[in-house]
């Protein structure tokens, strides 16, 4: 049967599937893309099929308002609203070339220093944050409704937004994001992704959070 159709779509990447080589292989970028992100997509179209209403809000607006949701697709929107909008925000924060890996700049990073007390204690803190997720899940960082930085985790699909916290940047550490290249070794996974962040646009994402 073929997937249904819907109004919401799987963007397309920013660049080529290998341009995060050597650090996220093509193989998996594309499996993660292509696959694993298209069928959240489609299981989110099957979901809202006969809610108009909410066909016409953006993927967001529904996991900000997961409890206005009809009960009946409750968790299909959490769980496949959810796979959308954070790989939607994801694939936007990692790039090989201009500011990746070279760390935050201007107000981004005072305030990371400010909160964390260096970028270096941040890296540490993140990463913590993400090898210690039990099975499935993300890592954030995030901006708290009183304007203050905070890391978090999220199992599953979760999004911070549901409980009102936005995501200023985010590190997918499902098995599939990883797995092909660094087996079980996530510890590794997690630090060759310091050397992917594109901290300009991570840096615009806080500051539209802001």
């Amino acid at each position: 049967m073929p997937a249904p159709s819907g109004p919401f779509t799987l963007p397309a990447l920013p660049y080529s599937y290998d341009a995060l080589e050597p650090y996220f292989d093509a193989e998996t970028m594309h499996l993660h893309h292509d696959k694993h992100h298209q069928s959240y997509v489609d299981k989110l179209n099957a979901a809202v099929a006969g809610y108009p209403d909410l066909a016409s809000r953006s993927v967001y607006d529904l996991v900000a308002n997961l409890d206005a949701m009809p009960m009946a697709i409750l968790n299909a929107v959490r769980n496949n609203g959810g796979g959308h909008a954070n790989h939607s925000f994801w694939w936007t924060t990692l790039a090989k070339s201009g500011s990746a890996g070279a760390g935050p700049k201007g107000e981004l990073a005072k305030v990371i220093d400010a909160k964390f007390g260096s970028f270096s204690s941040f890296q540490e803190k993140l990463t913590a944050a993400a090898t210690g997720v039990f099975g499935s899940g993300w890592a954030w960082l995030v901006l708290m409704p009183g304007g203050e930085l905070e890391i978090q985790t999220t199992p599953n699909q979760d999004s911070p937004l549901t409980v009102g916290h936005k995501p200023v940047l985010g590190i997918d550490v499902w098995e599939h994001s990883y797995y092909l290249k660094y087996k079980n070794k996530r510890p590794d996974y997690v630090k060759a992704y310091f050397s992917v962040i594109d901290w300009d646009g991570v840096s615009a994402k806080f500051a539209d959070a802001k």
